[in-house]
C-alpha cells in the first residue's frame, strides 16, 4: 500500500509540473470559464417557455402559466447574466474591462435576448407546421415536438443564433454543439435560417456559419451546406464561405452544396448525392446521371454491371 501511495504521489507531482508548462489546456480556474451544464439547463428552461403546454415546470404544486414563466425567466436571466459576464472576457473589447461594467453589459444582452423569445416562438411555430406538412409519417404535431431530432436542432439553433447576433462569444457554439451531440445535426449558430424550415431524419447534416437559408426549405439526412476549402484557416474568418439557399428548395440525402458564391435558386430540387459548387437557376432539378450497379450472384458468375436510367423517382432518396 505504501508503494502504491508513492506511485500516486509521483504521478500527481508529474501532472502538476506538466500543468506549469503554459499549455493552452492548462487553465483550471472554474470562475473564468462558462459552465456547460448551466448552459444546457438554460436550453431546457427556454424549451419550457417556448412550448408552455408541452414541457411543464413541476416546481409548483399548483401550476399556473404566469408563475411558471416568471420563475423560469428569473432563473434564466440570473444564470445567463453570469455566463455572459464570463464569456465576454473572450472578446478583446471586454478583456480588460472591470467586472461591474461587464456585468451591466451582460444584463443588457440577456434582457435583449429574452425579449426575442416571442420571435423565436413565431419561427418555431412555422417549423412545426413545416414538419407536419412535409412528413406523411407524422400523425400529429405533438409527435414532432416530443420526438423529432430535426426540430430540436432547429430550436437550439434559433436560440443560439439570437445570442450570436448579440455578439455573445462561445455560449452559442456550446449550445449548438450540444444539440449536435444529441441529434447528429451540426448547425453553426451563425447560419441564417428562414421560416418553415424542415429537417427530415437529419443525422449527418452540416450547415456552416455563413449559410443563408430562405423560407420553406426542406433538407434530408447527410446534406452538407459547406465551404469549398478551409485551407486559409483564420484568414477566412468573417468571409462568406457557405452557400445561399433561396425559398422553396428541397435537398435530398447525401447532397453537398459548397462555396460562398453558390446560390441555389427558388423552387430547386437537388437530388440525392449531388455535388454542387456552382449556382443553380430557379426551378431546376439537379440529379446524378448514369448510376451504375455492379453485382454477381455467386462465385461462379462474373461481375456484371447495369446502368440505371434516370427516372423521375431516382433522386428522391429518403
Amino acid at each position: 500500500m505504501h508503494k502504491l501511495e508513492n506511485e500516486i504521489n509521483g504521478i500527481v507531482s508529474n501532472l502538476l509540473n506538466d500543468y506549469s508548462q503554459g499549455k493552452d489546456i492548462d487553465t483550471v480556474s472554474s470562475f473564468d470559464h462558462p459552465d456547460k451544464a448551466v448552459i444546457i439547463e438554460i436550453i431546457e428552461k427556454l424549451q419550457k417557455i417556448i412550448y408552455p403546454g408541452c414541457f411543464k415546470n413541476n416546481s409548483y404544486r399548483y401550476y399556473t402559466v404566469r408563475n411558471n414563466v416568471t420563475m423560469l425567466i428569473e432563473d434564466i436571466l440570473y444564470n445567463l447574466i453570469k455566463q455572459i459576464s464570463i464569456v465576454l472576457k473572450y472578446s478583446s473589447e471586454w478583456k480588460n474591462v472591470g467586472n461591474d461594467i461587464t456585468a451591466n453589459e451582460a444584463e443588457r444582452i440577456s434582457l435583449e435576448f429574452l425579449k426575442k423569445i416571442p420571435e423565436i416562438r413565431a419561427y418555431i411555430e412555422t417549423d412545426v407546421q413545416a414538419a407536419f406538412d412535409g412528413d406523411p409519417a407524422a400523425y400529429n404535431k405533438d409527435e414532432i415536438i416530443f420526438s423529432y431530432p430535426g426540430l430540436y436542432a432547429i430550436l437550439v439553433n434559433r436560440i443560439a443564433h439570437e445570442l450570436y447576433l448579440l455578439g455573445v462569444p462561445l455560449i452559442p457554439r456550446i449550445m449548438t454543439e450540444y444539440a449536435h451531440s444529441e441529434t447528429g445535426i451540426d448547425i453553426h449558430p451563425g447560419a441564417t435560417i428562414g421560416k418553415y424550415f424542415f429537417i427530415d431524419h437529419g443525422t449527418g447534416i452540416v450547415i456552416g456559419e455563413t449559410t443563408v437559408i430562405g423560407d420553406n426549405v426542406k433538407i434530408y439526412q447527410g446534406v452538407t451546406l459547406g465551404a469549398l476549402s478551409t485551407r486559409g484557416g483564420q484568414k477566412l474568418k468573417n468571409k462568406k464561405r457557405h452557400p445561399t439557399i433561396l425559398d422553396n428548395v428541397t435537398i435530398y440525402s447525401g447532397a453537398s452544396i459548397l462555396g460562398g458564391e453558390t446560390v441555389v435558386g427558388k423552387d430547386v430540387v437537388v437530388g440525392g448525392n449531388a455535388f454542387i459548387t456552382k449556382s443553380i437557376p430557379a426551378g431546376a432539378k439537379v440529379s446524378i446521371k448514369n448510376q451504375e450497379l455492379r453485382y454477381n450472384y455467386d462465385s461462379s458468375h462474373p461481375v456484371e454491371s447495369a446502368e440505371l436510367e434516370q427516372d423521375e423517382s431516382w433522386y428522391y432518396i429518403i
